[in-house]
């Protein structure tokens, strides 16, 4: 064999094992490879089967009736808005809704199909007031958050799946969305660690 072979054969082997290490060395991934997460996913989640309200809801209508799954301003009549309701008719519900003028308003428990932006309405209950259920949080990080670091989570996941709101606590960071299928938790869980950053939906599978 040359002095030429024996180089060339050399140079081979060193690719070569220079390519294994990358595809064995996590660490060849540099920390995380920003993106290897996917983007995040901004838009509302649809749902396969019927939904409905996690708590009971207030139904406003200045014009048209839509669902309303954030905050509520206690004004008179109240203030908020969400998503349009198809097949929403006050005349079913006599008697169990507020009117000023040609403002229409009460809470329900709304049940119904979601495509990610309408809710069409299947049945729903009127509630005279609301009974927050018990729900247990998962378990927060292991390795504690600083305060900016959840700050700073909360600020990026502001638009997480059409997010209603995020906020932190002292532990995680808390985002309230109008659905999730599991897909939106799933992706959290692996951009910032299991605990850290919690999604519920004000919609959920009824």
């Amino acid at each position: 064999m040359t002095g030429l072979t024996v180089a060339a054969a050399v140079l081979v082997l060193t690719a070569c094992a220079d390519d294994g290490d990358r595809a064995d060395d996590p660490a060849g991934d540099p920390a995380g490879d920003p993106g290897a997460n996917g983007p995040m996913p901004t838009e509302p989640v649809a749902a396969d089967g019927e939904v409905t309200t996690r708590l009971p809801a207030t139904v406003m209508d200045t014009g048209r009736p839509e669902l309303c799954l954030g905050p509520v301003a206690e004004s008179y009549p109240p203030q908020c808005g969400g998503p349009p309701l198809d097949g929403w008719e006050w005349a079913a519900y006599d008697g169990d809704y507020d009117q000023q003028g040609n403002v229409r308003w009460g809470m329900f428990s709304v049940t119904g199909s979601w495509d990610g932006a309408t809710v069409t309405v299947s049945s729903a209950e009127p509630v005279l007031s609301v009974v927050p259920p018990a729900t247990e949080l998962p378990a927060p990080p292991a390795e504690p958050l600083s305060t900016d670091e959840l700050g700073r989570i909360a600020d990026e996941v502001r638009t997480l799946g059409g997010a209603i709101g995020a906020y932190a606590d002292d532990t995680r960071v808390l985002v309230d969305v109008p659905y999730d299928d599991g897909s939106l938790q799933d992706w959290v869980d692996e951009e910032y660690g299991a605990g850290a950053v919690v999604v519920t939906g004000a919609l959920i599978d009824a």
